[in-house]
């Protein structure tokens, strides 16, 4: 009885331990990204001339924020380039995250609840902004599908519910596709690094280039289903009515 009191105790203080280090790797990680934000903001601020950054690293993000808006932009429409910040802010935080796993051996995108976080924010601001864009009672109408008629209500209750379901396993899909592939990738190096344990050869840091374009990739795959969900929320009629008059008034022109 003794003993298993003293093993339950053990299990109990090793798991307070391991969350204490989780949340002091989240806090180093914060200051961390914090402290590379002001120091890029100073260095970006000694350049700054009256119209253009001259300095290299602010030229840099000039071109990831036109990148981010051309995707916002082209995926969303016109209406898209208001939602700059809060992709270029997922972007970010996700490509930072996911470069702290070639390093080190924990990153935040490798935590699964870290992951479920930056998903739950995304699709919360999702619907968010299909309330806004079509109010409430229109946001939960847009689950229905198209008109079918009254005899075929059977079918748009069937539609609502998939449509809910599908809508709530994008929380799934943004989160499990990030961590499999972070941790992944930390369990790949591993296994390597084990291959050559008799020769004192760390096979696993031949994977460093390929987890590099895992991290740019992953960044880019959340922010443009991000963009995606936007776009099916927010679609405006109008704007494709202001692009097919543009196009015929410059066709008239030419």
């Amino acid at each position: 009885m003794g003993n298993l009191l003293l093993t339950n105790t053990s299990l109990f203080a090793a798991a307070e331990a391991k969350e204490v280090v989780t949340w002091l790797g989240m806090m180093v990680y914060l200051a961390l990204v914090v402290a590379v934000i002001f120091v890029l903001l100073s260095t970006a601020k000694k350049d700054f001339g009256n119209r253009v950054f001259h300095n290299p690293w602010a030229q840099r993000f000039e071109q990831l924020y036109l990148f981010i808006e051309n995707l916002c932009i082209g995926t969303i429409g016109p209406h898209g380039r208001k939602y700059v910040p809060i992709i270029i802010g997922f972007w970010i935080v996700i490509f930072v995250s996911n470069c702290i796993a070639l390093f080190f051996p924990y990153a935040p995108t490798a935590d699964l609840s870290f992951n479920i976080g930056l998903a739950l924010t995304a699709w919360c601001y999702v619907q968010w902004e299909g309330m806004k864009a079509n109010g409430v009672f229109g946001h939960i109408k847009h689950f229905t599908g198209p008109k079918l008629g009254l005899a075929l209500i059977p079918i748009t209750i069937l539609i609502f519910f998939v449509e809910i379901v599908s809508e709530v396993m994008k929380n799934v899909s943004l989160s499990l596709r990030l961590y499999g592939n972070i941790h992944g990738g930390h369990e790949a190096v591993s296994a390597m690094n084990h291959l050559g344990d008799n020769i004192y050869l760390p096979f696993g840091y031949f994977l460093i280039p390929i987890k590099l374009l895992t991290c740019v990739v992953q960044a880019l795959i959340f922010s443009l289903l991000t963009c995606v969900y936007l776009s099916l929320v927010t679609h405006h009629e109008e704007e494709h009515g202001h692009d097919d008059h543009g196009s015929e008034a410059l066709a008239h022109a030419t």
